[in-house]
């Protein structure tokens, strides 16, 4: 996979603010500027190279990933690649360097039997999903709805700034807070969600809105979806993916980041039992220099994948998480991944689950 490079700019330092601030050291990292705040004649694009021998090992990974799941009678399918020369792509609003498609699971969703790609948050993924085209047009032509959600124009005033200015908290209503955009192309607020911000719990849908452009996004969800599913609205769980916050294990049991994030979830769910992860120790994550970029908090193992009921794949460096999983009754499959703070994902993120067994079951009921 050539994933060589990060491009920095607006909806980069947008989607992943808390991670630049908040997982690296600035002052040792002179070339990291805090988020949104570029040096005075600085180009607004910049590149971030990551260093080829965790590429290699990335790729290690990701084809040790395939064989455990084709171990597991997991059919595989995956994106078609981008080539060497990293695709400069461009709307009439902006222009980004293209990356590749990774971390699937952020732009696209399965509801039922449709194919749902969410409107991106980043200008370099907005076209990443035309490299899944082969495998949605697949089961498109085996009976399966195809739906796209509308994709933003994307300006620097599309963005609702409220969660990133650090302005509101989970019990106040959305202000939304726009910045200067003199673009000709500007509209306004726009959708704008990763699928990653959605969970299903059959016909119940947990979708986590922490600005404008995800209510607007959750408002399409709903009326789309309105005879189909139960959505259920939680007001800033996160910033945006949910999948390192809580996540189902098996029906009845959830894995969650704390007793708080409990206690924010549906009435239904805080019934479930529930075990909470363990924080993790030093040694559990490649010690990394001053010349990388760490781009996820260190909770992002529990981004976990659940294969059926009773098993997971969980990455094998974190044994606590292996121990507490087992003694709840789990059956774990350890999975080497070691580069998943610089990449941005676990293997909830890496895979998007497109066939399972059973139907949209109620378990919010009785």
């Amino acid at each position: 996979m050539n994933y060589t490079t990060h491009e920095r700019e607006l909806t980069f330092d947008m989607f992943l603010h808390e991670n630049i601030s908040g997982d690296n050291n600035l002052a040792d990292k002179p070339w990291l500027y805090p988020p949104f705040s570029p040096p005075a004649g600085a180009d607004p694009r910049s590149r971030i190279r990551i260093a080829q021998r965790h590429v290699d090992e990335l790729n290690e990974d990701i084809a040790g990933l395939v064989a455990t799941l084709e171990s597991l009678s997991v059919r595989v399918r995956r994106p078609m690649e981008i080539g060497p020369d990293v695709p400069e792509m461009a709307t009439p609003a902006w222009a980004a360097a293209m990356i590749p498609a990774l971390n699937v699971r952020d732009n696209a969703i399965i509801m039922g039997d449709e194919i749902v790609e969410t409107p991106p948050m980043m200008r370099s993924r907005y076209f990443e999903n035309q490299l899944l085209k082969p495998v949605f047009m697949d089961y498109f032509e085996q009976g399966a709805r195809w739906s796209v959600m509308p994709r933003p124009i994307m300006t620097d005033g599309s963005f609702d700034f409220s969660y990133a200015d650090g302005s509101v908290s989970p019990a106040e209503p959305l202000i939304p807070i726009a910045r200067p955009d003199d673009s000709p192309h500007h509209v306004g607020f726009e959708m704008m969600m990763d699928a990653a911000q959605i969970l299903r719990f059959g016909r119940d849908v947990l979708v986590n809105v922490s600005t404008q452009n995800h209510e607007l996004a959750y408002q399409w969800l709903a009326r789309h979806f309105s005879d189909r599913f139960r959505l259920h609205r939680i007001y800033r769980l996160s910033d945006d993916h949910i999948d390192s916050t809580v996540l189902p294990l098996r029906p009845g049991l959830l894995l969650a980041r704390s007793p708080e994030i409990v206690d924010r979830l549906p009435a239904e769910l805080q019934k479930w039992d529930r075990i909470y992860y363990p924080e993790p120790t030093p040694e559990v994550f490649p010690a990394y220099g001053n010349d990388d970029l760490v781009l996820t908090s260190k909770y992002i193992d529990m981004n976990l994948l659940s294969i059926d009921p009773e098993t997971v794949l969980v990455n094998s460096s974190h044994t606590a998480m292996i121990k507490l999983l087992e003694a709840n009754g789990m059956t774990v499959v350890p999975v080497q991944h070691r580069h998943r703070r610089l990449f941005g994902g676990g293997f909830h993120c890496f895979t998007v689950d497109t066939v399972r067994e059973g139907g949209p079951e109620d378990y919010f009921s009785g």
